[in-house]
């Protein structure tokens, strides 16, 4: 018993800073009580009370993180970095989780998925995004990309009743798992080339002589890790999902990974590429910089002659992804800044379209840009959020996107990429096309009522028969869902959505007075700049 008491007295495991690590302990927690509360017995419990307490959770993690600010910590034996550029990239994945849970209220997806299931798998894969943001170990990137993924795969296919929710998910399950295997290919080739697996060893291994910056082993892990993190971020030409899935999967999901996913992509972009070959930048600036000329020519060209608003802002967010990969290539803290900022404008610009677009969907059962026509004679209080949303993505002054763009152009420019800011202005003139396009169709078309369609658009998206189950047992949601296709989608007799009328005039007004007054998040985006050191 002495020995093993002695055994046992130096054996430790990984000192933990639990005041460091509440937010991923309230995420986690909170995602494994949601799944629990979903098995209620009462259908109104669910409906009402999961959604509820999800928001609970949400604040309880951004309120972590608010309190972590400024308390810069590793954490779990170095595998996390808790500092300001992973907590502010968590705070906007984190509004995009809560305006994702407020635009599902009374949503198809949840009750068919399972209310608890649902939102469980939300916060599970903000979890994921959270860890990856942080990251600092290929390991711990690794399993953070794919606990953001894994969750969001079934969550596009959660409207099980609908072939085009089936698809998206099956879709983005078979070429995410391509990136993943692409990423982790190329992680596999860094190892191997340096030996280790440390963000900080990696850069060691490069600098400290080991290992020669042109060896072909090198070189091969950077050009496959590009790839892989290209997939999640949805660059060119490796966007081919995006359209598809933002597309088939329900709408706030859609949301939800148009500016969460984006914005923990970009943030695992900016940290390794800063920190672990911030010495070979000779090698990867160049191969970025032509990526992100690419993506922004065939993001912006991709989008003109699109119909579905869900396909142009998928076509869109390939472009913005363009624009944010620019922060990456000049390697400095004003390129984070830089960066961290249009991310936190993506996500209002982004979630106010959105909103619109749902309400939209449940009006007339179609996300056409046609179905606008006259929106803004029948419905003003959401027509101005869209139209806000749509002149800040095309960069128009007075919005947070032309403060947003301006910030990457001065970076460029700072960072002797000249050429790329030009690329970066040409881009945002070509956008204006579609742009544009929506806010005519909104204020310049006649004032129609929408034809309400009684069920989705069967030639393109079929629904699947109204007993179909894609698991064993479904869910206790699934199985008291209507039947009846025409039910299913019948229109509400109440054409006002508040839930969504409320966070479209919030992140709309949020587009204007941010972009009057950028002030308050100029200094929210230098902090995070400032969290990498070493960078000029």
């Amino acid at each position: 018993m002495t020995v093993i008491a002695s055994v046992a007295a130096k054996v430790h495991g990984p000192h933990i800073d639990w005041s460091s690590f509440s937010p991923f302990v309230v995420l986690s927690v909170g995602a494994l009580l949601i799944l629990m509360v979903g098995l209620a017995s009462g259908k109104t419990t669910r409906e009402r009370f999961v959604p509820l307490i999800t928001l609970l959770i949400l604040a309880g993690a951004m309120g972590c993180e608010i309190w972590r600010m400024g308390h810069a910590a590793t954490i779990i034996s170095g595998a996390l970095r808790v500092d300001d550029l992973g907590l502010e990239i968590d705070l906007i994945c984190g509004l995009a989780a809560v305006a994702a849970v407020v635009m599902s209220l009374g949503a198809e997806a949840p009750r068919e998925a399972g209310q608890g299931e649902y939102h469980s798998l939300l916060l599970f894969s903000l979890l994921g995004m959270a860890v990856l943001a942080s990251a600092t170990d290929i390991i711990t990137l690794f399993l953070g990309l794919e606990l953001l993924s894994i969750p969001l795969y079934v969550l596009c296919a959660s409207e099980h009743r609908r072939e085009g929710s089936l698809e998206s998910g099956l879709k983005y399950l078979v070429i995410g798992s391509l990136g993943s295997a692409t990423l982790v290919y190329g992680l596999a080739l860094l190892y191997g080339a340096t030996g280790q697996t440390s963000f900080a060893g990696i850069a060691n291994g490069l600098t400290g002589g080991h290992v020669e910056l042109s060896d072909p082993l090198v070189l091969a892990g950077i050009g496959l890790t590009v790839v892989g993190f290209a997939f999640k971020a949805s660059m060119a030409p490796f966007h081919q999902w995006t359209p598809d899935v933002y597309e088939g999967a329900p709408t706030p999901i859609t949301a939800f990974m148009a500016t969460a996913t984006k914005a923990a992509a970009l943030a695992i972009f900016l940290r390794f590429f800063d920190v672990a070959l911030i010495s070979d930048q000779t090698t990867w600036a160049p191969l970025l910089a032509v990526i992100a000329t690419v993506t922004i020519i065939v993001g912006n060209v991709g989008a003109l002659g699109q119909t579905s608003l869900k396909r142009m802002l998928g076509y869109s967010g390939v472009g913005q992804a363009g624009y944010m990969l620019a922060g990456v290539v000049v390697g400095t803290q004003l390129g984070v800044s830089a960066t961290v900022l249009y991310l936190a404008f993506y996500l209002a610009m982004n979630i106010a379209a959105f909103a619109v677009i749902i309400a939209a969907e449940r009006d007339s059962g179609s996300d056409s840009i046609e179905g606008l026509r006259g929106l803004g004679a029948r419905n003003p209080a959401l027509a101005w959020p869209l139209t806000v949303a749509m002149l800040g993505l095309a960069g128009i002054p007075g919005t947070v996107g032309f403060i947003g763009k301006v910030q990457l152009i001065h970076a460029l420019a700072n960072g002797d990429y000249t050429w790329l800011a030009i690329v970066l202005v040409i881009g945002a003139m070509i956008s204006l096309g579609y742009y544009l396009r929506v806010v005519s169709t909104v204020w310049l078309g006649g004032a129609t009522v929408p034809a309400t369609a009684a069920a989705p658009n069967t030639a393109s998206d079929p629904v699947l028969p109204a007993d179909f189950k894609p698991i064993a047992g479904g869910s206790p949601d699934a199985d008291s869902a209507p039947l009846s296709v025409a039910e299913e989608s019948a229109p509400s007799t109440d054409p006002v959505h508040p839930e969504l009328t409320f966070i479209a005039m919030l992140f709309g007004g949020a587009i204007v007075f941010f972009g009057i007054i950028p002030g308050p998040l100029f200094t929210f985006a230098a902090h995070a700049g400032a969290a990498i050191t070493g960078l000029l």
